[in-house]
């Protein structure tokens, strides 16, 4: 289903500019002999390989037109590339301005930027957690937030834990509030990374970060942390808080859950909101929530299921909203426990 939708969304890209760097390099190996495409993919963590292969089967049907746009994109970036080794930045300047005029010469010099920049940021995810903590310790924590915005959510988590309370508090509210990032942020991410790049050892710049993100890190964190780090945003923001609580666990989630959680849950659930939250869920969610009500129960919720007409899409979403925020209450509370969590606690 997921496939269909995003393969319908594909169908509907009308020009390169619409297509995510991921994609546009997924067309590139689309165009080459499959040896030359097997060489680059050598070069790759296994995880870029995967996705790069999810979206390689997505595309059908890409126009023409789209595919000529990608490779042109890629020979002006290669050559931006080369007039910088050869003459230095002014002189690349120049030439591409003379080739493809003002506009699109400062469009590809920032790409060429990004790039290097995001070239630095491969050798940060390389680096010991406790070792850039160290380093990053010292900078602002608006620079720290766009640092760690661009990292795996395990290692910023791990980065986070070595911070004090403050700073740890501090930049996790600025990681949820990261959107357009000045030129100057920008500069300064640049230098920092460049340091640390060569003491110890984009993806695009401008708009990264949100709740998503800090929900991700908060979900590789221990217990203690992600509490901590949740309460001091809820102290500045508790609607922030509430819609960072919401993604940190989705209703799919439920499987993770053990059975004892998962009935302790079910006390607080009313039985409408978890007819709807159902109609659309997973069929290893169903079966996870049948087997830990009664039998009777169980009959009861399948039955209004069957014969339940068609029901707005928000309010099956309201419902397993309504599900959700009972779940991490319960989890506050310490009633019930969610696996998957990052670190370890300590039971006696």
């Amino acid at each position: 289903m997921a496939k269909k939708q995003e393969e319908q969304q594909i169908s509907k890209i009308k020009s390169a500019s619409q297509l995510s760097g991921r994609q546009k390099a997924a067309v590139l190996l689309m165009t080459m002999d499959v040896d030359t495409a097997a060489q680059i993919l050598k070069n790759l963590e296994i995880s870029e390989v995967e996705q790069l292969s999810v979206e390689i089967t997505n595309f059908k049907d890409l126009s023409q037109d789209i595919i000529e746009e990608v490779i042109e994109e890629f020979y002006q970036l290669i050559s931006a590339s080369n007039y910088l080794v050869e003459g230095g930045i002014e002189y690349a300047q120049v030439l591409l301005e003379k080739t493809y005029g003002l506009d699109r010469a400062k469009e590809i010099m920032e790409k060429i930027r990004v790039l290097t920049t995001v070239k630095g940021f491969t050798v940060l995810k390389k680096t010991d957690p406790q070792q850039l903590a160290n380093f990053l310790a010292k900078e602002h924590p608006q620079t720290i937030a766009l640092i760690l915005s661009h990292l795996m959510p395990e290692q910023s988590a791990e980065v986070l834990a070595e911070f004090s309370h403050e700073l740890r508090g501090d930049t996790i509210m600025r990681i949820a509030t990261l959107g357009k990032v000045s030129p100057q942020i920008v500069s300064e991410v640049e230098n920092v990374v460049d340091q640390i790049a060569e003491g110890t050892m984009s993806q695009d710049l401008t708009s990264t970060g949100g709740y998503q993100l800090v929900a991700n890190i908060l979900n590789k964190s221990n217990t203690a942390n992600a509490k901590s780090m949740l309460e001091l945003i809820e102290e500045q923001d508790e609607e922030m808080a509430l819609e960072i609580k919401r993604k940190m666990f989705l209703f799919e989630d439920i499987v993770q859950i053990d059975d004892r959680g998962i009935q302790r849950v079910l006390r607080d659930v009313d039985t409408r909101d978890l007819v709807l939250a159902l109609k659309i869920a997973d069929e290893k969610v169903k079966q996870k929530i049948y087997k830990n009500m009664s039998e009777r129960a169980a009959t009861v919720v399948q039955e209004e299921l069957e014969f339940m007409g068609p029901v707005k899409l928000k309010e099956v979403e309201a419902a397993q909203m309504k599900i959700v925020d009972t779940i991490k209450l319960l989890e506050e509370q310490e009633e019930i426990v969610i696996g998957g969590k990052g670190g370890e606690d300590v039971f006696i």
